[in-house]
């Protein structure tokens, strides 16, 4: 049994890829390990945020995670804004931080393209606080796409660093990238990772869009000219995207379904794949409905918060001791 951490921002609804990328793995990580969820809403106000929409993403967020089958039983779902820990934490992994890894941080570069100047400080330190919310909860093992990798080498790198200069008070986490679904592309430019802040909403399917809207992405999807139904991320990014999509949806793989649709086209291939992306989202969205209002729901997360907030504080109290912050409490 490993201890697993992951956290997502509520910056708006999830997409199919997060969740053939990262949710549906969640459910099978939480039946053999002790598993931490965290809906990381200090890492959203990096940009600016309308309070009232971040509050209902942070709810949204919360009853979509239950509603793809994570156990408050099982798992630990919590807000990251109700553990004070980590911007505790976070700030003492700054004062071991340097300026030169935080500017070298790709998301960093790519968000600050056009001048610094107006660009929140939070952008460039918020990999310490990410690294907090890891290392907290003494995590084993983060599941990731392999965009974030930088941020958990930096993540391992902050956790050797205290280890060496202070105590060795942080396990030191593996990342751990999914093979299948690992990285579901936009459905208008194949090539793309998809994303929820696509400009273009038929480039992502949402986990929250209709039957009818479903459909209708899946078959206004980019693909080629050609018709043929195969396999080729590199020539033929576009069909297999949605082979890798209709492949984890429906439990077939790859080479079943080339097989099953040679000769067809891909009128009946991106119709079937529809059915198969519905065919998934479907219930989610029904327990996603019964949850969302729900004082269930308010219950599960006060439940994670008080879990979450004991490890939390177990891990920080030895770091600041560590770091030789406060009071030592003399014997009389």
């Amino acid at each position: 049994m490993s201890v697993i951490f992951s956290g997502i921002q509520p910056s708006g609804t999830l997409t199919l890829g997060n969740y053939l990328g990262a949710l549906k793995h969640f459910v099978d990580l939480q039946e053999d390990n002790h598993c931490y969820f965290c809906i990381v809403d200090e890492h959203a106000i990096t940009v600016p945020q309308d309070r009232l929409k971040l509050r209902d993403n942070i709810r949204s967020l919360a009853a979509l995670y239950l509603a793809v089958g994570i156990d408050p039983s099982k798992s630990t779902l919590f807000i990251q804004s109700e553990v004070p820990a980590h911007t505790q934490l976070g700030w003492m992994l700054q004062c071991v931080s340097y300026i030169g890894e935080l500017e070298r941080m790709t998301q960093f570069k790519d968000k600050s393209q056009g001048g610094k100047e107006g660009v929140s400080s939070g952008l460039l330190t918020y990999p310490p606080l990410m690294a907090s919310d890891i290392l907290l909860y003494q995590t084993e093992v983060v599941p990731v796409g392999d965009d974030q990798k930088q941020h958990l080498e930096l993540t391992r790198n902050l956790a050797e660093r205290f280890n060496n200069k202070f105590n060795d008070i942080f396990t030191v986490p593996e990342v751990s990238i999914p093979k299948a679904g690992a990285r579901i592309m936009s459905l208008q430019q194949p090539t793309n990772k998809m994303s929820k802040s696509d400009d273009n909403q038929k480039a992502f399917i949402s986990m929250l869009d209709d039957e009818k809207t479903i459909r209708k992405k899946i078959k206004s999807a980019v693909t080629d000219s050609e018709g043929i139904v195969e396999y080729d991320p590199q020539n033929k990014p576009g069909i297999s995207n949605l082979l890798t999509i209709y492949s984890v949806c429906s439990g077939r793989s790859i080479d079943e379904l080339v097989e099953a649709y040679e000769g067809k086209g891909y009128g009946d291939f991106k119709t079937d794949a529809g059915e198969a992306v519905v065919g998934v989202l479907s219930p989610i969205q029904t327990r996603y409905y019964e949850l969302l209002e729900s004082e269930e729901l308010d219950q599960i997360l006060d439940q994670g918060a008080a879990q979450a907030n004991r490890s939390a504080e177990k891990t920080l109290k030895k770091a600041k001791k560590a770091m030789g912050l406060g009071r030592v409490h003399r014997k009389r």
